[in-house]
């Protein structure tokens, strides 16, 4: 069972992505709240599996509740959800440790893979999002804390582009060729030449 804990501030959103999450048998919201401040609490007390998140709220927005979160070893992995897919709150958010980025037209089934997926260590990102991501690697734009992908070969970028589909590395593996242990050397190095935590980063 994954154990959810809400955290945006209108209530209505909150009851729909109860009854939504819930359909499903191996979801269980454990908890709500109504901002960021809450949601530390929350966590604290309730040990979720996975906290999902709103971006714009009172007293503490989600970019700043999930760089709190995320500063413990052991946090919950966060997912957020929102309506807002502007550069800034984008980037704002994976560089404060979101696992993913989902805007709030999702459909319901897709909501629900994404957080599997985030339970089970792999990453989740709107389409939308994945492409704003290509698209300013691709037109060279400054994207803020992006280091420098020049110092990637030709098929680590291949990798990377795998890896920012949300691509895990069996998936990776099979899409390009290669072995599971080859894929996983390459993620492995490209995390080390980008000084990336993690692959969301």
């Amino acid at each position: 069972m994954i154990r959810i804990l809400l955290t945006d501030d209108q209530p209505l959103v909150r009851a729909g992505l109860k009854a939504l999450l819930e359909h499903a048998s191996d979801i269980e919201v454990v908890g709500e709240t109504e901002n960021g401040r809450e949601a530390l609490g929350c966590v604290h007390r309730l040990h979720p599996d996975l906290v999902l998140m709103d971006i714009r709220m009172p007293v503490m927005d989600g970019v700043e509740a999930t760089r709190r979160i995320t500063q413990d070893r052991n946090a919950p992995p966060v997912l957020i959800l929102t309506t807002f897919d502007d550069d800034e709150e984008v980037f704002s958010a994976l560089r404060a440790g979101a696992k993913g980025y989902l805007l709030k037209d999702t459909p319901g089934s897709e909501l629900r893979q994404a957080i599997r997926d985030i339970a089970a260590g792999r990453n989740a990102l709107s389409p939308q999002i994945t492409r704003k991501l290509i698209d300013h690697v691709a037109a060279g734009a400054p994207t803020p804390d992006v280091p420098d992908l020049s110092a990637l070969t030709e098929r680590e970028l291949q990798v990377l582009q795998a890896v920012a589909q949300g691509r895990n590395n069996a998936e990776i593996a099979a899409e390009l060729y290669l072995s599971p242990a080859t894929a996983r050397t390459y993620v492995s190095r490209i995390l080390s030449k980008l000084g990336a935590r993690d692959r969301t980063e």
